[in-house]
């Protein structure tokens, strides 16, 4: 479905005196015939403006565009409940064998450890059963990361509670078409993070399987690490080669977001199909022991 954003200049001015103005604002809009009064009407919400008393709008544009969760608007995720009745999205990458997912990694190995030919004389006529083997790296394709995978004593797969893995809230960050690679504070501060799957969007995953797909990459920077783990997301994903700043030897996010607790999902896909609020999410990994990566089915639930 199409969805929609009003770009517009506006002047305010306030009951109380002074006064704002912004141009080229954006906001979510339902729908493309919502008018100039609607439209100002979100404007307000989105900022908590108080005590306004005359907002002009200039050069108002309708612009088919996904929302980015506008506050007040109609994807806000405070809106009211959300529904878990609805479609459930892929967003996990397939594994292949010898498939390249991070630059430098090998790709897996995947061979049979008994054929089908092979398990007939087991069986009474007609049963046959295939077993596989397969050899990789935890980084590959779309996978978790736990605390063990940075820090030696840091919980590993085994110990990821399912409350932080599973059924939980999706805010998805949407910073497609952004000039700027680093994902910062204030592409996430006017969110409600707090026991939520926190989805960055970037468009990356467009490059998987590609050598284009490691350059020029977005990343979360630190100071919007800092503040994740300020704010208790129950999880933290991208769509994108690595969730830091490959240049940055530090690994400012990694470590920031696992000294805190909060599992990484890295290299997911699909993210465009979810709304910026309202969706389920679910990644959990298989419980090994003394392992800290491993690829994950990631999925969503869409509202109804």
């Amino acid at each position: 479905m199409t969805e929609y954003r009003a770009s517009f200049d506006a002047s305010v001015t306030f009951a109380n005196g002074g006064g704002l103005t912004v141009h080229g604002f954006r906001v979510d809009v339902p729908d493309p015939g919502i008018g100039e009064a609607g439209i100002a009407a979100l404007f307000v919400a989105s900022l908590g403006l108080l005590m306004t008393e005359s907002v002009e709008l200039s050069n108002a544009e309708i612009v088919a565009e996904p929302h980015k969760g506008t506050r007040g608007g109609p994807s806000d995720r405070t809106a009211g409940p959300p529904s878990r009745g609805g479609t459930l999205v892929e967003l996990s990458h397939v594994i292949r064998a010898g498939m390249i997912t991070y630059p430098g990694l090998p790709g897996p190995e995947i061979t049979p450890h008994l054929t089908r030919e092979a398990s007939r004389g087991h069986y009474s006529p007609g049963t046959e059963f295939a077993i596989g083997r397969i050899s990789l790296v935890g980084n590959t394709g779309t996978y978790l990361d736990s605390p063990y995978h940075r820090y030696a004593d840091g919980a590993d797969l085994a110990a990821m509670p399912l409350e932080r893995t599973a059924d939980l809230p999706a805010v998805v960050v949407r910073v497609t078409g952004a000039q700027r690679r680093g994902i910062g504070v204030g592409a996430l501060a006017a969110l409600d993070v707090r026991g939520a799957a926190v989805l960055l969007h970037t468009g990356d995953d467009a490059r998987f399987g590609s050598p284009a797909y490691a350059e020029d990459a977005h990343f979360l920077t630190g100071a919007g690490a800092a503040w994740l783990a300020e704010h208790e997301p129950a999880l933290v994903g991208i769509d994108a080669v690595n969730i830091d700043d490959t240049a940055d030897g530090r690994r400012p996010a990694h470590s920031l977001l696992l000294a805190a607790g909060i599992p990484l999902v890295e290299h997911l896909t699909g993210l465009g199909q979810l709304p910026p609020a309202g969706a389920w999410f679910t990644a959990a990994p298989l419980r090994i022991e003394g392992f800290g990566t491993i690829p994950v089915r990631a999925f969503a639930r869409l509202p109804e």
